[in-house]
């Protein structure tokens, strides 16, 4: 009897997250999908025939009582995804401070414990994949966006930390650039947007690689996206 394969999903919803657990699914894993609000998440869990539970990614104790009830349930995942964020828009001059540090605290802080928890379970068995999503403010600040760039700049550099750190133990940790809008282009012969179908395909691109040839990072954007 084949044992049961398991992927955790933070920041589950619509769009790229539920490409992802569709993908996992494909794969022959059991999605658990993690996100503050469960009740959205309804028509997913019956397509992919997963399972939820309510979590604020930035609470410690909300994310400790996740993983609990992850091992408690189900085991130790061989796949965990981090894919939550918080943005606020506007000059640097003008935003407000509280609503920065929660976007920070949810994009960073929250990659942070979700990192450390996936460790701790992940680091007794010797294996497993632990994955961010970055976006183009990971590399780039733009203009209006500096609470956002803060936060991807922050998990991109625990991520890149992790992998070092964590590579030579077993654990493969990868970080995704997405540079570009994610969606399903208007026109499929020329796509001006990131299909999520297509991003989740290279999530399990860099889950399956082989042990002797890891990436740490990918970069991924339509063709159409400047450089």
């Amino acid at each position: 009897m084949s044992q049961q394969r398991y992927a955790l999903i933070v920041g589950a919803g619509s769009g790229l997250s539920a490409a992802l657990a569709r993908k996992a699914r494909a794969e022959g894993l059991t999605p658990l999908l993690a996100a503050r609000n469960t009740d959205k998440l309804a028509g997913l869990l019956a397509e992919v025939a997963g399972h939820a539970k309510a979590c604020d990614a930035a609470d410690p104790a909300s994310v400790a009582a996740l993983f609990k009830w992850v091992t408690a349930e189900f085991g130790v995942p061989e796949l965990v995804i981090f894919n939550a964020s918080a943005r606020v828009r506007g000059p640097v001059a003008e935003i407000d401070p509280e609503a920065v540090s929660n976007a920070v605290t949810i994009s960073a802080f929250g990659g942070f414990l979700v990192g450390q928890a996936a460790t701790q379970i992940m680091l007794p068995r010797g294996s497993g994949t632990i994955l961010f999503t970055g976006a183009s403010a990971s590399v780039k600040g733009y203009v209006n966006s500096s609470a956002f760039a803060m936060g991807k700049f922050a998990l991109r550099g625990l991520a890149q930390s992790m992998a070092r750190e964590l590579a030579p133990k077993g654990l493969h940790v990868g970080h995704f650039v997405i540079d570009g809008g994610i969606g399903e282009s208007a026109d499929p012969s020329a796509p001006d947007k990131l299909h999520p179908d297509h991003i989740a395909a290279s999530y399990f691109h860099m889950h399956n690689q082989p042990r002797s040839a890891w990436t740490w990072e990918m970069e991924l954007r339509p063709f159409v996206e400047k450089f």
